[in-house]
C-alpha cells in the first residue's frame, strides 16, 4: 500500500500531539491542577493514530477510560480536552465528564467510558444504526485485553458477527488488565485468535509501527463498508504509565519496562520518516514546536476557562 506523504506526515503529527498532551496531564495533575484521576496513552500512539487516519468525521468510534488518545487522533481539538479535563465549562462535556467520559458526536466520539468493556455494545448500537439507515459509516471500537475477558465482549462481538455490522474492534493488548498480567487471565497466544469462534476474520499486529496499525484497519474497514461485516484487530503494544498516574507500577518487571521504551513508537516513525525522503529533521522539530505550542495554548484556555455554576448539576441530566 503507498501511503501518500501528507497523510504520513499527519500521523506524525497526531502521534506527536497525544504524547505531547498526556505529557502535559501528567505535569498537570501531579501539581493537584487536574481533578479526578487521568489514564494516560504515553506508548499506545501508533494505534489511535493509524486506525483513525482511516477514518472521516461521520464515521463513530468508542473510547475507553485511557481515551485522550484516540479522541485526538479522532479530531478532538486539545484545548477543550484540556478544559474538560480541568473540569471547566468550555470543556467538550461543559467540565461534567472529566478525563474518562469525553464525547462529541459533532465529529464521531460516542463517548470515553469509565466502564471496562462497555464501549463495545454501544459500537454494535451505533453499527447498527448505520446498516438500518444504509449509510457507508464504519465504527470503530476500541478496547483493552482486559475488556476482552468480559461478558460483553462474548455478546457485542458475536451479535455483530451474526448481523453483519460494519464495526471493527481494535484491541489495544498492553500486556496488563489495571495490575493484572494478560498472561495470567488468556490462554490463547494472540487475543485476537478469538475472532475464529465468531466466524470473523483476526488480525494480530505490532502496535507500535503506525503504518501496519493504518494498513490492517483500512483493511477492516473496506470490509464493513462492503457489508461483510466485523473484524477483530489486536494491537501489540505497552503502557508507560501506571495503570492511573500515581500507580507504582511494582508489578511490572524492571527489564520489561526498559524493553518495551526502546520499542517507543514515535522516534521509531520519525526515523522511518527521514529514510524515506518525507521528513527531514528541521521539518520534524517545526512539527514538534509547533504542538508543544498548541498544548501550552491548551493549558492557558482551561486554567482561564471559568467553572460551571453549581445549579449547572441539574441540566444536561437525561436518567
Amino acid at each position: 500500500m503507498v501511503i501518500e506523504k501528507e497523510k504520513l506526515i499527519e500521523m506524525y503529527r497526531t502521534m506527536i500531539r497525544i504524547r505531547a498532551f498526556e505529557e502535559r496531564v501528567s505535569k498537570e495533575f501531579a501539581a493537584a491542577n487536574i481533578p479526578g484521576f487521568v489514564h494516560l496513552y504515553i506508548g499506545e500512539e501508533a494505534i489511535a493514530t493509524g486506525v483513525c487516519a482511516n477514518l472521516r468525521t461521520k464515521d463513530y468510534i468508542t473510547s475507553t477510560h485511557r481515551g485522550h488518545g484516540h479522541l485526538i487522533a479522532k479530531g478532538g481539538k486539545v484545548n477543550k480536552m484540556m478544559a474538560e479535563l480541568y473540569g471547566k465549562k468550555t470543556g467538550y462535556c461543559k467540565g461534567k465528564g472529566g478525563s474518562m467520559h469525553i464525547a462529541n458526536t459533532d465529529i464521531g466520539i460516542l463517548g470515553a467510558n469509565g466502564i471496562v468493556g462497555a464501549g463495545i455494545t454501544l459500537a454494535g448500537g451505533a453499527a447498527l444504526s448505520a446498516q438500518m439507515r444504509g449509510t457507508d459509516q464504519v465504527v470503530i471500537c476500541f478496547l483493552g485485553d482486559g475488556a476482552s475477558n468480559r461478558g460483553t465482549f462474548h455478546e457485542g462481538v458475536n451479535l455483530a458477527a451474526c448481523w453483519n455490522l460494519p464495526v471493527i474492534y481494535i484491541i489495544e493488548n498492553n500486556l496488563y488488565a489495571e495490575k493484572t498480567r494478560i498472561s495470567d487471565t488468556c490462554k490463547v497466544g494472540n487475543v485476537a485468535d478469538r475472532a475464529l469462534a465468531y466466524g470473523i476474520p483476526n488480525i494480530t499486529v505490532d502496535g507500535n509501527d503506525v503504518i501496519a496499525v493504518y494498513e490492517a484497519a483500512g483493511k477492516a474497514i473496506a470490509r464493513a463498508k462492503k457489508g461483510e461485516g466485523p473484524t477483530l484487530v489486536e494491537c501489540k503494544t505497552y503502557r508507560w504509565h501506571g495503570h492511573y498516574e500515581g500507580d507504582a507500577q511494582k508489578y511490572k518487571p524492571k527489564e520489561e519496562v526498559e524493553e518495551w521504551m526502546r520499542k517507543d513508537p514515535i522516534p521509531t516513525f520519525r526515523k522511518r520518516l527521514f529514510e524515506m525522503g518525507v521528513l527531514s529533521e528541521k521539518d520534524a522539530d517545526r512539527v514538534n514546536q509547533e504542538i508543544n505550542k498548541q498544548i501550552e495554548e491548551a493549558v492557558k484556555f482551561a486554567e482561564e476557562s471559568p467553572l460551571p455554576a453549581p445549579e449547572e448539576a441539574l441540566t444536561d441530566v437525561f436518567a
